[in-house]
């Protein structure tokens, strides 16, 4: 009676593991790893102690429950309940070039370690250096204006 339950157990642990895995968790990791040597335990341990025509019906049992439960999960679109189904429209740092050209003075308004925000004629934009570090507060000039940065240097 308790190798029944130990090869039900470890068999039943295998698969619901492998769901966890296919459905949660992406990619492969530990928990597929786990659910699928769970099962392989239980079918070797079904061979050792019923024998060999045990040990296949588990075997075959096994594979046939796995492959159902998947192709129910796909019939059903199981995984559309699970499926990121939204789309970033924002984009990063867009600079409209009519209103910053190279040469023209701002401040600082954060420590620029190589990047922080500045203020060019009351528009905040993010600005980069050339590696230096400007303190808040200090003046800065535009050097060039890249699609989506803005490169400045610290004025004296």
């Amino acid at each position: 009676m308790a190798a029944w339950t130990i090869v039900t157990l470890l068999v039943l642990l295998g698969l619901v593991l492998v769901i966890i895995e296919v459905i949660f968790i992406p990619g492969t990791t530990l928990v597929g790893v786990a659910g699928f040597v769970s099962m392989v335990a239980g079918i070797i341990f079904a061979f050792k102690y019923f024998g060999a025509e045990t040990g296949w019906l588990t075997l075959g049992g096994s594979t046939a429950v796995s492959g159902g439960v998947l192709y129910l999960s796909f019939r059903t679109n199981l995984w559309k309940r699970f499926a990121l189904k939204d789309s970033i429209d924002s984009k990063v740092n867009e600079i409209e070039a009519s209103k910053f050209y190279v040469g023209m003075e701002g401040i600082a308004l954060s420590a620029l370690r190589p990047v922080g925000n500045g203020e060019f004629a009351g528009n905040i934009v993010e600005v980069k250096t050339n590696g230096e570090y400007v303190e808040a507060a200090e003046s800065i000039r535009i050097l060039r204006i890249n699609p989506n940065q803005i490169i400045v240097e610290k004025t004296n």
